[in-house]
């Protein structure tokens, strides 16, 4: 259930969500709030995958 509930939240974050790596962002100088976004990706990306 939770893993399902996970895999349709990444793909709503796919098509609302900013992709980073496509506008080629260096992290060392990305925002606060840029940086949030990137962690939000990340974790509901780990959380879908297990």
């Amino acid at each position: 259930m939770k893993s399902r509930f996970f895999k349709f939240l990444a793909s709503i974050n796919r098509y609302v969500l900013p992709s980073f790596t496509k506008q080629k962002l260096d992290l060392a100088k990305a925002k606060k709030w840029q940086l949030a976004i990137i962690g939000w990706r990340a974790y509901v990306t780990k959380q879908a995958l297990d």
